[in-house]
């Protein structure tokens, strides 16, 4: 079990709100990739193989971990929020650059919403077993998140961030 990528570099052992920092590596990875990758296609490539990379350490390593932290769902493992986080700002309409560090930050508060309240079906996800149900709850917040930010974006304040199409 490698400990180092299931708490991300150790930051799941923050003592208050481990869900919140890892979900925070989640959003600088991907202000990151808006920032350092140009092409739309790199970007959204680049956030993709960071989604499928911890979804996958999550599903590796996450059984170990229930083990080893004697609980379901143990909050030091904050791969899965970093796999939600990236997920919630996966494909999303093409900005102004002045105005991708906001729509990245809703990404995030929509995100850490969703994971929190967890609505319907993403409570009973979480049930399931091992590293599905550690992963799936995280990835359908990450799904909600997206979906209302691709909704905002698209209509409400499509003029006030400069969306450039549609």
């Amino acid at each position: 079990m490698n400990r180092f990528w299931l708490t991300v570099g150790w930051v799941g052992y923050c003592p208050w709100a481990p869900g919140t920092f890892g979900s925070l590596v989640g959003l600088l990875l991907a202000l990151a990739a808006y920032r350092g990758l140009p092409l739309p296609v790199a970007r959204e490539g680049m956030i993709a193989a960071g989604l499928l990379l911890f979804c996958g350490v999550t599903l590796l390593y996450a059984d170990g971990a229930e083990a080893l932290f004697g609980r379901k769902d143990p909050p030091q493992v904050v791969s899965d929020e970093v796999a939600g986080m990236l997920l919630s700002v996966l494909l999303l309409p093409a900005l102004d650059p002045r105005w991708q560090a906001a729509a990245l930050g809703a990404g995030f508060l929509l995100f850490r919403l969703f994971d929190i309240v967890k609505p319907p079906p993403l409570r009973s996800l979480e049930r399931l077993p091992g590293g599905w149900g550690i992963l799936l709850d995280d990835l359908g917040a990450g799904l909600m998140a997206n979906a209302a930010l691709q909704l905002l974006l698209r209509f409400p304040l499509r003029g006030l961030l400069a969306y450039q199409g549609l």
